[in-house]
């Protein structure tokens, strides 16, 4: 039987090659086959190794170039032919990028797989404008979530009531669609209405946008601007040390 080729599950990080890590050049320089989204951006797509077969399994909005199973299939088929697979996505793999049901699928394949982790947006991206996650006087505790949960689950896993009445500063990813939404309910569950908000697009491209408002205004004010995804949404006190300046290059 012909040996079965290997996976490899890469975040290329928050943004351009400077902050991709070392394995992940490897691993993409030696690919034979890189399924691919936007979401690492020109830089680094332009600078995928032109030996490779590059397919878009991008999902932009509710449009889909290719559904989840199918690109499970692919990686599944193009491994089992015996060929190095590079699954490339935005930030981290295991952070709201579906690596964990892609690495259940390979497992049950027995297909070898490595995981190479990259840096999320969700800190990286408010940091690029001097926005930390935590801050002694402002936050001891994070929270993560995504803006766009499965819609066939019965009910929100998200305890909105809980995160309302935490102290810790929220880190939103995929929720430009629902900020509206989230605003009211974190305000409906006892969130005080002037809490700060940031709303970074295309965090660390040349053309990164910052929108800043409060629970109450963010909405309109993301709708008055044209706000569009990928964004990362910063709710908490730590928003109010935004400067406009930038501490990281883009």
């Amino acid at each position: 039987m012909d040996k079965k080729g290997t996976v490899y599950l890469v975040g290329s990080g928050p943004g351009g090659l400077s902050l991709m890590t070392k394995r992940a050049r490897e691993v993409l320089d030696m690919a034979e086959v890189i399924l691919y989204d936007q979401l690492p951006g020109e830089e680094i797509l332009a600078s995928l190794p032109a030996h490779a077969e590059k397919i878009d399994v991008g999902k932009y909005g509710d449009h889909h170039t290719r559904e989840q199973d199918e690109i499970e299939q692919l990686m599944v088929s193009y491994a089992e032919q015996g060929r190095s697979v590079v699954r490339l996505k935005g930030g981290d793999p295991f952070l709201f990028g579906r690596g964990g049901e892609e690495l259940e699928t390979l497992r049950a394949h027995n297909i070898s797989v490595e995981v190479v982790p990259g840096v999320t947006s969700a800190i990286a991206v408010p940091a690029s404008v001097g926005i930390p996650v935590t801050h002694r006087k402002f936050a001891s505790q994070v929270t993560i979530l995504t803006g766009n949960e499965d819609p066939t689950k019965e009910e929100s896993a998200i305890d909105w009531d809980w995160l309302a009445r935490s102290r810790g500063t929220i880190v939103i990813l995929m929720g430009v669609k629902n900020l509206g939404k989230i605003a009211t309910f974190l305000v409906d569950h006892g969130m005080d209405a002037a809490t700060p908000v940031a709303v970074i697009e295309r965090g660390l491209r040349p053309n990164q946008r910052e929108t800043i408002g409060t629970l109450e205004t963010i909405a309109e004010r993301a709708q008055e601007r044209k706000v569009r995804p990928p964004a990362v949404i910063v709710i908490g006190g730590v928003v109010s040390l935004y400067t406009g300046e930038y501490v990281i290059p883009r």
